[in-house]
């Protein structure tokens, strides 16, 4: 007589006998994970927030950074609603804000077009307008001071030469802050402009080629396809840039520290000059939080705003 047994195939084995492996393996894919991460994001995580709640704490305090610390409340912050060098310092810090981010939007989207044609030694063109963004900014802002020194600087050279009179620059209440903003430019443009160019680059040619047989000319093409298409990345870029105004510091240390006649004296400069140079560390941290809320309500305000018109870019 004979006896017939049938082969279980693998495939047939219970699923709650591969479960506990597949969980294990699993639960050992993030176990070293984390042990490669977890040590630098409790660095990263500890040398933002722990810093960022001690400052508030120093924000309602009356401290110098040596002697006892008095606490005085919300003082701090009411003080700073009458502090008439906290306004000026705001004023700059909106005319920069204003000047710079629409400008660093327009430049950057013509210089990716511009970079987004076939021509020749397009890659060197590319890495050399990359360039100011990756050097230093306190290079940047070293370097600027020589090219436009009022006496012996190559600006004032070049408008000599074109018969226009020597210019103050940096020296200059009415001139320094626009020549801040032209410097700020010339270090940023490259960020935007490989921002920009990464988004021309993912516009589906379909969609311009369809508006080129219907007749459309380059301008409409760019008005009505291509702005469109990259709505999410300026709205991405406009927040970015806008921190990056409000939080400028190393161009104007390196250039006029503040001066002259404090023209330049941004609201990052003055919570600088509270807390390291006058000492006033408390009154500082309280300026410093005031930013941080005004930062945060703006990029909320841009963000709301494109959601609302269909532009999500976060």
């Amino acid at each position: 007589m004979a006896l017939t047994f049938a082969a279980t195939p693998r495939s047939a084995a219970p699923a709650g006998h591969r479960r506990p492996q597949s969980g294990r393996r699993a639960l050992s894919r993030h176990l070293t994970g984390w042990a490669f991460a977890g040590p630098a994001t409790l660095i990263v995580v500890g040398l933002s927030l722990f810093p960022a709640v001690w400052a508030f704490f120093i924000s309602r305090a009356k401290w110098n950074g040596i002697a006892p610390a008095t606490q005085v409340g919300w003082q701090n912050y009411q003080r700073l609603a009458g502090d008439p060098d906290m306004a000026a310092a705001a004023q700059h810090t909106l005319l920069l804000t204003a000047l710079f981010v629409p400008a660093s939007i327009v430049i950057g989207i013509l210089v990716a077009i511009a970079l987004n044609q076939k021509i020749r030694l397009i890659g060197f063109y590319r890495t050399c307008i990359f360039v100011p963004y990756v050097a230093s900014a306190a290079a940047t802002g070293i370097l600027a001071g020589f090219v436009f020194n009022p006496q012996f600087g190559a600006a004032n050279e070049i408008l000599r030469n074109l018969g226009i009179p020597a210019q103050q620059f940096l020296e200059s209440p009415g001139q320094a802050m626009y020549i801040i903003c032209i410097i700020a430019l010339w270090g940023e443009i490259g960020f935007t402009a490989v921002i920009y160019l990464a988004a021309l680059q993912d516009i589906p040619k379909e969609l311009i080629e369809a508006a080129r047989t219907d007749g459309a000319s380059p301008w409409r093409i760019f008005l009505h396809v291509t702005l469109p298409e990259l709505r999410p990345v300026t709205v991405f870029t406009a927040i970015w840039q806008t921190i990056t105004a409000l939080q400028l510091f190393d161009l104007i240390y390196t250039t006029t520290r503040g001066g002259p006649l404090n023209s330049t004296q941004t609201v990052v400069y003055y919570i600088y000059e509270l807390a390291f140079q006058t000492q006033r560390l408390g009154y500082g941290a309280a300026a410093a939080y005031l930013l941080f809320a005004v930062t945060l309500l703006l990029s909320a305000l841009v963000i709301w705003y494109g959601r609302r018109r269909g532009t999500e870019a976060f």
